[in-house]
């Protein structure tokens, strides 16, 4: 059964930064992609960042680039979400995702996700 359990998420003011978790069971996590979306009230699912299943290949919502740092750790079966410079636009559900293959293929594609934490950016 695969499992995606979000944590990290919570309440921080514009400019601060948060880092959010993503472990993994259920799955040989180190054999496929993994991502993040986000849904905030009022939007639809918004993609925010993907990489592989080494960790060495990423990319990111023009939204997001050069404020966030998705990484992981396969020994821990653990999925990162690095945020900075964070804005009120950011506040969102923060939701994991992982994909069917080792390459995500389609932002889109993937084929289970977590329940999400609340990230909320505010003065």
């Amino acid at each position: 059964e695969v499992q995606l359990v979000e944590s990290g998420g919570g309440l921080v003011q514009p400019g601060g930064s948060l880092r959010l978790s993503c472990a993994a069971s259920g799955f040989t996590f180190s054999n496929y992609a993994m991502g993040w979306v986000r849904q905030a009230p009022g939007k639809g699912r918004e993609w925010v960042s993907t990489l592989n299943s080494g960790g060495g290949s990423t990319r990111y919502a023009d939204s997001v680039k050069g404020r966030f740092t998705i990484s992981r750790d396969n020994a821990k079966n653990t999925l990162y979400l690095q945020m900075n410079s964070l804005k009120p636009e950011d506040t969102a559900v923060y939701v994991c995702a992982k994909y069917p293959w080792t390459h995500w293929g389609r932002t889109d594609n993937y084929d289970y996700w977590g329940q999400g934490t609340q990230v909320t950016v505010s003065s």
